[in-house]
């Protein structure tokens, strides 16, 4: 779903940082070897990522959603000298792909993978983190943000991506539909919790950020 029309998107995308030839890289080769490419943040989304890291330079990332590993490498180019990313993902077929671009971009020493499920794994990550991208299966999303809320540093940031899920989240709900349902709780906690402020963004299906007090 285009939240503007497809002549701003394409205006918008032409005034905005050209992404690293790694990205392009890794772009072209999930498109030709993994199913369901339009999960890659991309070249925008992207480019906002890293602009957002640049900004807080933190030294601790979480991510939850590897997928190939297009907004991690996006992340990692704001961390601080010595600053590790944390990314997990449950494919297993991904793995390789992922440290494939991982150490061809120079940041792999700082990049640290993890497989399978997210709700076991993160409890067992002992870091605080500046920064945590939620970017994972949606029903889970409510779920993560308990399991990272305690984890988070003062002034650290969540970002959180498909919260507009192609305008389901403002049409009638069919029960049977537990995505959306989770997604407008998630929304609807990260507005109303007092320990955060939320800004939800239009950008692709919708973009998150949110700052713990």
């Amino acid at each position: 779903m285009d939240f503007i029309a497809p002549k701003l998107q394409t205006y918008v995308e032409a005034h905005t940082e050209e992404e690293p030839q790694i990205l392009q890289q890794l772009t072209k080769e999930t498109w030709q070897k993994v199913l369901q490419p339009r999960m890659l943040s991309g070249h925008y989304q992207g480019r906002l990522l890293s602009l957002i890291s640049k900004l807080i330079r933190p030294s601790s990332i979480l991510e939850i959603g590897t997928y190939t590993g297009y907004s991690a490498l996006s992340l990692a180019e704001g961390l601080s000298e010595g600053g590790k990313i944390h990314t997990i993902d449950r494919n297993e077929e991904l793995y390789d792909l992922q440290r494939k671009y991982f150490d061809l971009s120079g940041y792999g020493k700082q990049i640290l993978q993890y497989t399978g499920d997210a709700r076991q794994i993160i409890p067992d990550i002992s870091a605080e983190f500046d920064l945590v991208f939620i970017d994972a299966d949606k029903t889970s999303y409510p779920l993560y943000f308990e399991l990272i809320i305690d984890k988070l540093k003062p002034n650290g940031l969540i970002l959180s991506d498909n919260v507009l899920w192609s305008g389901k989240v403002v049409e009638e709900l069919n029960p049977k539909d537990k995505d959306t349902k989770a997604l407008l709780d998630y929304n609807l906690k990260l507005k109303e919790d007092p320990r955060l402020e939320t800004v939800l963004l239009p950008i692709r299906d919708g973009f998150t950020i949110s700052r713990k007090l």
